[in-house]
């Protein structure tokens, strides 16, 4: 059942992905054989979930399909283009999956994430909605800035840099921050989500928590109010959490995993460092000169004319309303 609403049944297919990755070549991959027999498995996996979902769609005669684009979308995208049911798909990153591509050909309507112009789909069945995220997520004012740093038990008196690598954390993030952690307390306070993995090893070798430094495992609960309280704020670029930072207008540093399959958060980062909305620190560049992320901050804490245009040049990207927007082109496809 649905950890959220257990109302809702939730039933499973087998899926399988094709497994790229961006910082390896075409022909080095053919060669890995581990690789390359993982993908066979999974397309026989695909052609299992396509005949589910095909018995699935019979007994259920939806009036329309929504996928949001991972693998496991694939076997019952192409069971809605047989049993010709409307299929709204949406794509949360800049650069299009290939489950979104293949199934794009036959979606009735297409929601982005980003501006349609780093989409190859038809404007036609297109629409520039954003990213459905929490209500939580809004422009904080100062006052609830000054709160939220309360809440958290952070100092008031200085600006606050929180650092994230995502809910799995960052190690490369993680071993950048301890290398200069002096040297960003000399800037604010510090709070370091470093993920259940490196979190006893990180413990270790800082500071104990204050109202100038904390290091978090997880956080299940508050995540907006601390990203509100936030001044600087050091993430990785998936695009959900772009767009809950443009929501916040927070001045925001991109450290995109570049390994990632077909780089996308790479070209995440860079639909907003083209708009003057985002700082980006190339990850490689860190680990060879950890300073850089010190730098970056630093730059972003003592520019405040620099920093405030950037804020708002962020914020133009945020979409509040594109929860509300993606279920009414879900109901339009509705015959």
């Amino acid at each position: 059942m649905n950890n959220f609403d257990p109302n809702i049944p939730v039933q499973k297919i087998f899926s399988g992905k094709l497994r790229r990755y961006h910082h390896l070549s075409v022909m080095r991959q053919l060669l890995w054989p581990s690789l390359v027999l993982k993908n066979i498995g999974d397309s026989f996996l695909v052609f299992v979930g396509f005949f589910q979902s095909i018995i699935k769609l019979i007994i259920w005669r939806p009036d329309v399909v929504f996928t949001k684009g991972g693998y496991v979308c694939l076997p019952v995208g192409i069971a809605t283009r047989l049993l010709r049911i409307p299929l709204v798909i949406h794509d949360s990153d800049a650069h299009p999956g290939l489950t979104n591509l293949i199934l794009s050909k036959w979606a009735t309507s297409i929601a982005t994430g980003a501006p349609l112009e780093y989409y190859p789909y038809p404007l036609n069945k297109s629409r520039y909605v954003g990213i459905p995220i929490s209500s939580e997520f809004h422009k904080f004012s100062k006052l609830e800035v000054k709160a939220a740093k309360e809440t958290w038990g952070i100092s008031v008196d200085k600006p606050l840099i929180v650092i994230t690598g995502g809910g799995l954390g960052a190690s490369r993030i993680n071993d950048t921050v301890v290398l200069v952690l002096k040297d960003l307390l000399k800037i604010g306070s510090v709070v370091l989500i470093s993920g259940a993995c490196q979190y006893d090893k990180i413990k270790a070798v800082v500071p104990l928590n204050d109202d100038h430094f904390q290091l978090h495992s997880f956080v299940s609960e508050g995540m907006a109010s601390l990203l509100g309280a936030a001044d600087v704020v050091v993430t990785r670029a998936g695009a959900t959490t772009i767009l809950e930072l443009a929501t916040l207008a927070k001045p925001t540093i991109l450290i995109p995993n570049a390994k990632l399959t077909g780089g996308h958060q790479s070209k995440n980062a860079a639909v907003y460092l083209e708009n003057d909305a985002v700082m980006v620190v190339d990850e490689d560049e860190m680990i060879k000169t950890p300073d850089l992320l010190t730098s970056a901050v630093n730059d972003i804490v003592s520019n405040a004319e620099h920093t405030k245009k950037m804020s708002k040049a962020f914020a133009l990207f945020a979409r509040p309303d594109a929860a509300r927007d993606v279920a009414n082109m879900i109901l339009s496809n509705i015959k």
